[in-house]
């Protein structure tokens, strides 16, 4: 079973749009950051960084389920799994303010080394989801 890692976060003033809600391009910055979370989390950033290797988002597909306002606290769920040559994100923004899910996305990531070359998945990174 793949491991899933929550993040929470609270959305911020300076990420609303003319409708008084948070801009659909700033969901696509949580997702990211929630990635990088799970990294984080899972002390597998040390390993990309000992490996030379870099996630590089492929693909992305957001399905935008219910606005996000101002000071809406938010917890982003992610867990990945590998389809090669890709390593996969399935995610999930809950609102706990509305109690509403705000959107879910698939991402795809490659890895690259210093050459730009795309590179498998490293071993380590695979064992520690």
């Amino acid at each position: 079973m793949p491991k899933k890692l929550t993040i929470s976060l609270t959305a911020r003033g300076y990420e609303l749009d003319s409708y008084n809600h948070i801009n659909n391009a700033v969901y696509l910055n949580y997702f990211e950051h929630a990635r990088w979370e799970f990294f984080k989390q899972l002390n597998m950033y040390g390993i990309l960084k000992e490996k030379n290797r870099l996630p590089v988002v492929t693909d992305v597909h957001i399905r935008y389920q219910r606005e996000i306002k101002l000071f809406d606290e938010l917890e982003i769920e992610s867990f990945c799994i590998q389809e090669k040559p890709y390593l996969i994100f399935r995610q999930k923004i809950f609102n706990h303010t509305t109690g509403f899910a705000s959107a879910r996305a698939t991402t795809k990531l490659i890895f690259i080394d210093d050459d730009k070359i795309a590179m498998d998945v490293p071993a380590e990174i695979l064992s520690g989801i």
